[in-house]
């Protein structure tokens, strides 16, 4: 097993050992749903609601090293967990809330990336949401190995549904139509 898919899973059994509910997004997702590409971390969802960030953060600084300084004041501020696993990779923790984010957690489910390791990734539709909203040329270019990848399976209807959502709290109505134009030209 390489050493990323082997920092994942740690991860994945530290929280599954919790029962958080969790699943894999980002590069590792883009690897099952889109253009197979490289990538050095490994980034994952987990459910905790507003106020909740402390318990989650503090569990996971207690596991697991800190890759920055002021780690828990960070998590804390920017619901984000940033830490190294037992093989040095780096691993983000993002902390999830809204409704989008929960429908993205139950609509996930295992993948297996290699013999014996499988793990709860989000949906490929999930994925061009989160893609979408980053809205980075990076994720621009994995949003469009998506829709490519997955021509005809998308549901476009729910798709730019979540997206305009998401866009309009963003205040960034251009990432609708970008979207849009993505999938029109892929689909």
């Amino acid at each position: 097993m390489n050493k990323l898919f082997g920092a994942a899973q740690e991860v994945c059994d530290f929280l599954s050992s919790k029962s958080w509910t969790y699943c894999i997004i980002g590069g590792l997702a883009v690897i099952r749903w889109g253009e197979i590409r490289f990538t050095q971390d490994a980034d994952i969802a987990v459910l905790a609601g507003f106020g909740e960030e402390a318990q989650f953060a503090q569990s996971l600084l207690e596991r697991f090293e800190s890759r920055i300084a002021n780690a828990f004041d960070f998590a804390v501020a920017n619901r984000v967990v940033l830490i190294r696993s037992s093989n040095g990779t780096s691993i983000d923790i993002t902390f999830a809330t809204l409704p989008f984010e929960n429908e993205m957690m139950e609509s996930s489910s295992l993948f297996a990336y290699a013999d014996g390791l499988s793990l709860p990734t989000c949906s490929a539709d999930d994925l061009f949401i989160m893609k979408a909203f980053a809205a980075r040329p990076k994720d621009w270019i994995d949003a469009e190995s998506i829709a490519l990848r997955q021509k005809g399976r998308l549901n476009m209807k729910r798709i730019i549904d979540r997206i305009t959502e998401l866009a309009l709290l963003k205040e960034a109505p251009e990432i609708i139509t970008k979207a849009k134009q993505i999938l029109e030209r892929k689909s």
